[in-house]
């Protein structure tokens, strides 16, 4: 595999179970990686857009999207969407090695980053969805996506031989 490239593991088919049924005008998946939940987003939605920090990810993906565009989170977004989805680099680490799966301390440096980047996005009666783990201090991270003026709650929990992971949805 090469550095541009990564591919879906399983917390990308957890939240793929959680969205395949959801409907809507307006979707966003931010740090899209390999494009397959963008991907799935494009069939129930009429227009999905894609984020993701790392060009070359974006340049080469493997399930191939329209409306990619690079940028840190939604921060170049200025639509209101219905559904925003993100597989958060969670991964509680000293320092960001890799931005794909690194969160830094306590997995939230980035995550929270990238929660404030979507609040903004997410129209009056839309939700967001993210996926976390238990090896991460997502306690904090409902916290802050309360703080900024959305209601949360525990969607689903999947447990893996290391860690569980934990997917939040949020709404306004």
């Amino acid at each position: 595999m090469k550095n541009d490239e990564y591919p879906p593991s399983e917390d990308t088919f957890f939240m793929a179970e959680k969205i395949e049924n959801e409907k809507g005008d307006f979707a966003l998946d931010i740090g899209s990686g390999s494009g397959y939940l963008t991907k799935l987003l494009s069939e129930n939605f009429s227009f999905v857009v894609g984020t993701d920090i790392n060009y070359k990810v974006l340049k080469h993906q493997t399930y191939k999207t329209k409306n990619l565009i690079c940028c840190n989170g939604s921060d170049a977004i200025k639509i209101k969407f219905d559904l925003i989805v993100c597989n958060l680099p969670y991964l509680a680490t000293a320092e960001i090695l890799d931005i794909a799966t690194d969160g830094g301390i306590d997995g939230l440096e980035i995550p929270l980053n990238i929660i404030k980047s979507a609040i903004p996005c997410l129209n009056a009666s839309g939700k967001f969805l993210f996926v976390t783990s238990s090896l991460s201090n997502y306690h904090a991270l409902i916290d802050a996506t309360k703080k900024g003026g959305l209601t949360t709650k525990v969607l689903a929990k999947k447990k893996l031989f290391f860690e569980e992971l934990i997917i939040i949805e949020a709404k306004k």
